[in-house]
C-alpha cells in the first residue's frame, strides 16, 4: 500500500497547502454565486451580457495565472534550494511577462470590446442587447487589471514558498468587501443610488482595490525571501529567464488552448437559443466553480510539495510522492462528485430569477460537470506533476492531440450538422479529457520530470 498511499503524516502536509488554497477559492465562488445571483435579479439579458464580459476577464486572468505557474516552477524550487537570488529572478519574470498581458487587456477593453464581445454570440436572437450590457460593464471592468495582476503575483508566489494562510485571510477580506458592495450598489440599498451591473464593477473594482492594498502591505511590513528593490527590477539573469520561457511558452500554449478552446465552444453553445442558453450555461459554472476548488487544492500541494523535493535534491523521494498524490486525487474526486451532486438543489434557490429553460440548462450542467470530476482532479494532478520537475511538454502535447486535433473540431461539426443542445454539446467535448488520462499516465512513467532545476541553474 505504500507504494500508493503515503503516510498521514504526509497527506497532513498536504492538506496544510491544499485547504486553506481550497477555502480562498471557495469563498471567492461563493462571492461569485451571490454576484451571480444578484444579476440574476435583474433578469436573463443582463446576466447574459455580464457572462460574456466575463470572459475576457477570465482570458487575462488564466494568462497572468499561466504567466505565475511558468515562474513559479523555478521559484518552488528555489525555494526548496533556499536561492533567495534565484526566487528573486522568478519574481521578476512574472512582473514583466504580466505587463505585457496588460497591455493586450487594456486594449481589449478600451479599444474594441464591442468587437471581441460579439465573437461570442454570434447568431444569439438577442445578440444587440446582450452586448450593450456587455460593452458597458467589461469598459468599467478594465480598472481591476493592474490589482489583480498585482494581487495574484504576490498571493502565487507566496504560496509557492509554503505561506498559504496570508493570501486566504486577504481573500476573505476582499470578499466581504466585495459582497457587501454589491448588495448596497447593485440594488440601491442604504440610501445609495440603484446601479445595477454598474454597481457590480463598482463593488468588484473597490474590493481589487482593496485586495492589492493588503497584499503589498503584507509583504512589505512581513519581508519575503522573494523581494527585491523595485529599482532594481530590470536585474535579470537572462540565463534563467530564457530557460523560464522555455518552460513557460509550453505552459502559456497548454492554457491559453485550452482558454480558447473554451471561449469557442461557450460561443457555439450561445447560438442554441437566446438569452436563456447564456445565462443557463454561466449559472452552472457559477455553482460547479464550489467543487472546482478541489483542482486548485490539489495543484498547488502537488507542485509545492513535489517542487520542494526536487529543489532538494531527492528526486526518488519525488517519485514516490507522485503516486501518492495521485492517490489523494482519486479520493478528492470523488469527494467532489458526490458534493456537485447536492449543489443542483442550489439551483432553484439562487436562480430562482431565471426562466425555466435556464434553471433546466444549469441544472442538468452542474449534474454532468460532476460526473466528470475525478477525471479532472486526476489529469489535472498528473500535470501539475510534470511541470514541478519543467517538463510542460506534457501538457502541451497532451492538449494539442486532445484539444486541438480532436474536441475542436468535433465540436464545430456538431454545431454545424446537428441540432444537439448545448449540454450534449459539452459532453461531447469533455468526454475527450478521459483518454488524456491514459495518455498522461504513459508519459509520467517515463520520469522526463524528475529533475532539479536548481541544480541545472548552478
Amino acid at each position: 500500500m505504500t507504494k500508493y498511499f503515503g503516510t498521514m503524516q504526509f497527506y497532513k502536509r498536504a492538506l496544510l497547502i491544499a485547504v486553506p488554497v481550497m477555502l480562498q477559492q471557495l469563498i471567492q465562488t461563493l462571492v461569485s454565486l451571490v454576484d451571480s445571483f444578484m444579476v440574476s435579479g435583474l433578469g436573463d439579458v443582463k446576466m447574459s451580457g455580464v457572462n460574456i464580459a466575463g470572459q475576457i476577464l477570465f482570458v487575462f486572468m488564466i494568462f497572468v495565472n499561466t504567466v505565475c505557474t511558468s515562474g513559479g516552477i523555478f521559484m518552488t524550487q528555489f525555494s526548496g534550494a533556499k536561492d533567495k537570488e534565484g526566487m528573486q529572478q522568478s519574481l521578476r519574470f512574472k512582473i514583466i511577462a504580466s505587463c505585457m498581458a496588460m497591455a493586450l487587456f487594456f486594449a481589449v477593453c478600451l479599444i474594441f470590446p464591442r468587437q471581441v464581445l460579439s465573437l461570442m454570440v454570434i447568431g444569439n436572437n438577442q445578440a444587440e442587447e446582450i452586448l450593450d450590457v456587455a460593452e458597458e460593464y467589461i469598459r468599467l471592468m478594465s480598472i481591476i487589471g493592474i490589482p489583480m495582476m498585482i494581487s495574484t503575483i504576490i498571493a502565487s508566489s507566496l504560496r509557492e514558498i509554503g505561506r498559504v494562510k496570508p493570501p486566504l485571510v486577504i481573500s476573505i477580506a476582499a470578499t466581504l468587501i466585495n459582497t457587501f458592495f454589491n448588495w448596497v450598489l447593485i440594488y440601491g440599498n442604504l440610501g445609495a443610488p440603484r446601479l445595477e451591473i454598474r454597481g457590480a464593477a463598482y463593488a468588484t473594482i473597490i474590493a481589487r482595490i482593496v485586495e492589492m492594498i493588503l497584499f503589498v502591505g503584507y509583504i512589505v511590513i512581513r519581508r519575503q525571501p522573494f523581494m527585491f528593490r523595485l529599482s532594481t527590477i530590470w536585474k535579470v539573469d537572462f540565463s534563467l529567464f530564457r530557460q523560464i520561457l522555455r518552460k513557460g511558452t509550453l505552459v502559456l500554449f497548454s492554457e491559453m488552448l485550452w482558454v480558447v478552446s473554451e471561449t469557442v465552444t461557450s460561443a457555439l453553445y450561445n447560438q442554441r437559443g437566446g438569452a436563456e442558453v447564456v445565462s443557463g450555461m454561466a449559472s452552472s459554472f457559477a455553482i460547479a466553480n464550489l467543487y472546482f476548488v478541489a483542482i486548485g487544492g490539489m495543484n498547488m500541494a502537488t507542485a509545492v510539495i513535489i517542487g520542494h523535493t526536487l529543489g532538494e535534491g531527492r528526486l526518488e523521494e519525488a517519485r514516490q510522492q507522485k503516486n501518492w498524490m495521485l492517490s489523494a486525487s482519486v479520493v478528492f474526486g470523488l469527494l467532489m462528485t458526490g458534493m456537485g451532486m447536492l449543489t443542483t438543489f442550489l439551483v432553484p434557490v439562487v436562480f430562482g430569477n431565471l426562466s425555466a429553460g435556464a434553471q433546466k440548462i444549469c441544472k442538468d450542467m452542474v449534474l454532468m460537470m460532476s460526473f466528470f470530476m475525478p477525471c479532472w482532479v486526476y489529469v489535472n494532478t498528473q500535470f501539475s506533476i510534470a511541470r514541478s520537475g519543467g517538463d510542460t511538454k506534457m501538457g502541451a502535447v497532451t492538449d494539442g492531440i486532445f484539444t486541438l486535433a480532436i474536441a475542436m473540431p468535433g465540436i464545430f461539426l456538431l454545431a454545424l450538422f446537428t441540432t444537439v443542445g448545448p449540454v450534449m454539446m459539452y459532453f461531447f467535448v469533455k468526454i475527450v479529457d478521459i483518454p488524456k488520462v491514459i495518455f498522461a499516465h504513459f508519459w509520467l512513467k517515463k520520469g522526463r520530470w524528475i529533475k532539479n532545476l536548481t541544480a541545472q541553474e548552478t
